[in-house]
């Protein structure tokens, strides 16, 4: 019976974040390689950063350089056609990604088996192709792209503005929040004792010992 037993992953994202679409990748790639269960959790994380007090890490020109090098090494490791922003100030700060996420919560209250296509398309045109994602034809394309329906996508799109998705984004960041978040991906393994966070993409080894299973890299098979 206990090898039957799964665990209760959950992964809290922003698709502003590259860090989070390597994380994203690598656990949807284990899902059918570990006894889990996988939860997209959208949050929003200025909230986060505003909550607790971080910088992103632009604002700090070491670590801005740094990031660069970093974000296609790992892009590299991870198999992940990224590249990098031109403007990251206007794109990721002046712009944001507050109605993307809400997007995304709709999809998750409406539509949930759409919840990991359309992430994945919404950092594909930020990270990838470097588009929008602000507008509604952008948020429609992504979605389009990820095979949801023209009528679904209006429907989340009348809901973005809804108070029942703002609160969930809200409770969703929160949550992260009560966890130990202070920034994206936050990873959270529900273990027999008690839940324990992890942050960034790189954690994997650690988060396979806590389940008792094996990373095997970044492709699984």
């Amino acid at each position: 019976m206990a090898a039957l037993i799964r665990t209760k992953v959950e992964l809290f994202y922003d698709v502003v974040s590259p860090y989070s679409w390597f994380g994203f990748e690598a656990l949807c790639r284990y899902r059918s390689h570990w006894k889990m269960d996988l939860v997209l959790r959208p949050f929003f994380l200025g909230g986060v950063m505003k909550e607790t007090g971080n910088r992103p890490p632009m604002m700090v020109p070491s670590k801005g350089l740094y990031m660069q090098k970093d974000l296609l090494r790992n892009a590299a490791y991870f198999g992940i056609p990224l590249k990098l922003i031109e403007d990251p100030f206007n794109v990721m700060i002046e712009k944001g990604t507050l109605r993307a996420q809400r997007f995304l919560t709709a999809i998750a209250h409406e539509h949930p088996e759409h919840v990991e296509g359309v992430s994945r398309e919404l950092w594909t045109r930020i990270w990838s192709r470097g588009e929008d994602i602000v507008e509604n034809e952008s948020l429609r394309l992504a979605a389009k792209a990820a095979n949801m329906k023209d009528f679904d996508i209006q429907k989340c799109f009348k809901l973005m503005d809804d108070s029942t998705v703002k609160l969930a984004l809200k409770k969703s960041t929160e949550d992260a929040i009560e966890r130990g978040a202070f920034g994206a991906p936050t990873i959270v393994v529900h273990s027999k004792d008690n839940p324990e966070m992890f942050f960034g993409s790189d954690r994997f080894p650690l988060i396979a010992q806590m389940m008792n299973e094996e990373w095997k890299g970044p492709f699984p098979e």
